[in-house]
């Protein structure tokens, strides 16, 4: 197996779609984690939808910056979160306070008083312009105040409120694959569009979505999980003419490093960070996504507050 997303067309209609199957990616999420205690059965599953949905999400806007996903609520999974970079590497994370039952949904692990959201952050890449990151929240419920219990219902709702874009998401995750099919209405604005020709059908175009929507319903968890793209594609739509684009290949990769750690120790002061040398003796972080530890002793706090080259101790340097 390989990680793999697919993007295809559904010829002469207004409707698109996007294959995601992470395998070794996604297993090399896992094993980062394993090391401090493998996440229950049902944390797992939903961070690997999280995952899936986060690729999906990510390939569709092809935005220049990360896209960061999080579930975050009063239940026992204080926060999951997957970050996907322009290129397709991700990293995952999940904390875990109590008890989480084997058949647990989403609404029990997240939402059990109802304050479970979910925030969509879109973080620039390039920030010389002004550009600022958007987050965008939905509650973990629907219009009629009902708990979701699917991630994939909150984030078809979440993008029919942002985007105005009729969207059907398929999510599945086990210990050996995370996987997502989104099958996705065409906006009809503007010069040049794909369904432009038929804007005066109406009737045509919802007719033609939710008969793909429709054939991609009848997808079993198993089918998801277990079949590789061309069989998939091809038992779900094989009376559609799809056109297919190369694929993409997701990968893991984690943004933290040393330089970053030490940035991060320099905003608490040299006097909290000497104080932590002083009780301990070092500086332990641990990165939460991949599980790398990062030790500072006292000869790396010193240089870290250190004045640079040619600055007295105790003075400021003006610029």
């Amino acid at each position: 197996m390989v990680d793999e997303l697919h993007k295809f067309l559904f010829e002469g209609l207004p409707v698109r779609g996007m294959l995601v199957r992470l395998g070794p990616a996604w297993q090399e999420v896992q094993a980062r984690h394993a090391q401090q205690g493998a996440y229950p059965g049902p944390v797992r599953t939903l961070l690997g939808e999280m995952a899936a949905a986060a690729m999906l999400m990510q390939a569709n806007i092809k935005f220049d910056g990360a896209l960061v996903l999080q579930v975050f609520g009063d239940g026992p999974v204080k926060v999951a979160v997957v970050e996907a970079q322009p290129d397709l590497a991700f990293r995952a994370t999940a904390k875990v306070i109590g008890e989480v039952a084997d058949d647990a949904q989403l609404a029990a692990m997240t939402n059990l008083h109802g304050k479970g959201r979910c925030a969509i952050t879109l973080d620039p890449k390039d920030r010389s312009g002004g550009a600022q990151p958007y987050q965008g929240i939905v509650a973990l419920h629907g219009d009629a105040g009902e708990p979701l219990q699917r991630l994939s219902e909150v984030l078809e709702h979440y993008m029919l409120q942002s985007e105005q874009l009729d969207t059907r998401l398929m999510l599945a995750a086990n210990e050996a694959v995370a996987a997502g099919l989104l099958i996705q209405r065409l906006p009809t604005d503007g010069e040049g569009n794909l369904a432009r020709a038929q804007r005066e059908d109406e009737i045509g175009m919802n007719e033609a979505f939710n008969r793909i929507a429709h054939l991609a319903a009848t997808l079993t968890t198993a089918e998801l999980l277990t079949l590789d793209a061309d069989t998939l594609l091809r038992r779900l739509f094989w009376e559609e003419d799809v056109r297919r684009f190369a694929a993409l290949a997701p990968r893991f990769a984690c943004t933290c490093s040393r330089d970053r750690v030490s940035n991060m120790l320099r905003g608490l002061g040299a006097d909290e960070v000497n104080g932590i040398v002083a009780e301990h003796g070092v500086v332990e972080i641990g990165c939460d996504f991949c599980g790398t530890q990062y030790h500072f002793d006292a000869v790396d706090v010193g240089a870290m507050f250190a004045p640079p080259a040619g600055q007295a101790p105790g003075s400021a340097r003006v610029n």
